[in-house]
């Protein structure tokens, strides 16, 4: 069932009122509804008393919600609703361009640049991409960045010790009158009433301050701590007590704010609890986007699970419900570490890729003693004593990789290439290809990990090709591309689950086919 307005039609009510009364976790995210007799909006999963149906009308943002005069549930509170789901498996192309747009406008992208520009960099005009947006979200940009702040600002206040001032700031309003007036005249509550009203659990903890993203269970949170445990760059990422942490560094232009993030599970919740230095405060926004598309917190599983189940008739148990897509929190140190991962183990790469940020990055002090050092960015990679070989071949990195790297990170800095999660991934793909060193699998891994492009499949990769061979036999190449037909839109989610079914003994030697 797709919503393509801010009010759904009339011949879907009694579905989307069917999915509302079963708290339906399928639909968390995809639709909100405004009750009338409240004056109320809430997420489909709310556990309050259900109104009636004539009650009820359904809206697909949260923010068209607001807009018809609707306030958010304190029960289900819709700020930890799941985001967009499927941002470039959707069909439509005005739909695509619609939460790309959302995406970066949650980003607090439109404080830095105008509507002309953020539409310019989807290539579009403003007033396409006004009209995309109301189709898609039945408001304007303006109107859902107004209340994607507002969202943000009820869930510090809600979950943290901030004060309303720190509250204010951290949720992009730049001014603390311009945030008590629109949240009293939207939530009809002063910040300081809402705080007392509702507190859930106020924690602060390692100097961090606490933040709960939700997500559409099942969610297959220990399998994807495990990809991430095998692949984590000591110094700058770790897996402990069951929880993720890495050192942050977030450009703002001018400068360079550095901190710390630790995710763990909330599993009763559905939500996952990222702790963040204080110091990512000022760019809290963008910080949670990434946190996001790191943990694919979008992912709508019941969607993938209807294609990839398919994988279970040749072999059982070769796909699992609630399989996640791994992205990643820093673009360019997740296209490194593909580079220097080409044709050599996930363990050999680990340890360049270790070697590489420790000769190059800037070293950061953290609550977390294994937590020391920051990713080099491309400015610094590009600052770099020239032939860039020359620095990197001491460290063990060979020519051909250290050229790579070097093009890609001046390419990355002049903006000739995009390497956002918001980005169109075919076009991207074609410019990783023309850069040096950089083959099919390679620029497949970076769509999957970087661009988050759920239908990326490296089907050169040994791996795919170990996991496909137990199942199936020895398949060519080309089978295995006719295979995957089967699996669009979700072969990146395939290609996971390939992965994920190598038990350790069976773990290629090899990681790729990188270049040819």
């Amino acid at each position: 069932m797709e919503i393509e307005s801010s009010i759904i039609m009339e011949m879907d009510k009694k579905a989307l009122y069917a999915a509302f009364r079963a708290h339906d976790t399928r639909f968390d995210g995809r639709f909100f509804v405004g009750i009338s007799s409240t004056g109320i909006y809430c997420r489909p999963v709310c556990r309050a008393k259900t109104p009636l149906e004539k009650n009820c009308t359904f809206y697909s943002s949260a923010a068209a919600a607001e807009l018809a005069g609707y306030r958010p549930c304190m029960t289900c509170r819709p700020e930890l609703a799941p985001g967009h789901s499927g941002i470039v498996a959707r069909v439509d192309a005005a739909s695509r361009l619609a939460v790309r747009a959302a995406s970066l406008i949650e980003e607090n992208r439109l404080v830095e640049s105008s509507l002309s520009e953020l539409a310019e960099r989807l290539g579009i005009t403003d007033r396409h991409l006004r009209r995309i947006f109301a189709a898609e979200f039945g408001v304007s940009p303006v109107q859902y960045l107004q209340t994607s702040r507002l969202l943000l600002a009820k869930n510090l206040l809600t979950d943290t010790p901030l004060s309303a001032t720190q509250v204010a700031m951290s949720s992009g309003f730049g001014s603390v009158r311009r945030f008590n007036f629109l949240f009293k005249k939207h939530y009809r509550l002063t910040p300081t009433e809402l705080r007392k009203r509702k507190s859930l659990f106020r924690e602060s903890t390692n100097d961090g301050v606490m933040v709960c993203l939700g997500y559409r269970p099942p969610y297959q949170w220990d399998t994807l701590l495990e990809f991430l445990a095998e692949r984590a760059i000591p110094g700058v990422e770790s897996v402990r007590d069951n929880s993720y942490r890495r050192t942050v560094a977030i450009d703002q232009g001018k400068e360079i704010v550095f901190g710390w993030i630790s995710v763990k599970n909330l599993p009763d919740r559905n939500s996952l609890a990222v702790t963040l230095s204080e110091s990512l405060l000022r760019v809290l926004p963008r910080a949670l986007s990434k946190v996001r598309h790191l943990f694919d917190l979008n992912c709508d599983p019941s969607e993938i699970a209807k294609v990839l189940e398919e994988m279970n008739r040749f072999k059982p148990g070769l796909y699992t419900p609630g399989t996640r897509l791994p992205g990643c929190f820093d673009s360019l140190e997740m296209s490194v570490r593909a580079i220097l991962g080409q044709q050599i183990t996930v363990r050999a790469a680990r340890t360049l890729t270790m070697r590489f940020a420790d000769s190059f990055g800037e070293k950061i002090e953290t609550p977390f003693e294994e937590l020391t050092t920051i990713f080099p960015t491309a400015r610094q990679i590009v600052a770099l004593q020239k032939p860039v070989e020359n620095r990197l071949g001491p460290i063990g990195i060979t020519g051909a990789r250290a050229r790579s790297i070097g093009a890609l990170a001046s390419a990355l800095e002049s903006g000739a290439i995009d390497l956002s999660p918001q980005t169109n991934p075919e076009t991207e793909i074609l410019k990783l290809l023309e850069m040096p060193g950089i083959g099919f699998w390679t620029a497949q891994y970076i769509a999957m990990r970087v661009f988050g492009w759920p239908d990326a499949f490296p089907h050169t990769d040994y791996g795919v090709k170990k996991a496909l061979k137990k199942a199936l036999g020895d398949l060519s190449e080309r089978e295995i591309l006719e295979r995957s037909g089967a699996w669009k839109p979700w072969r990146a989610y395939a290609t996971i689950s390939l992965w994920n079914s190598l038990q350790d003994g069976e773990k290629p030697e090899l990681k790729a086919r990188a270049t040819q």
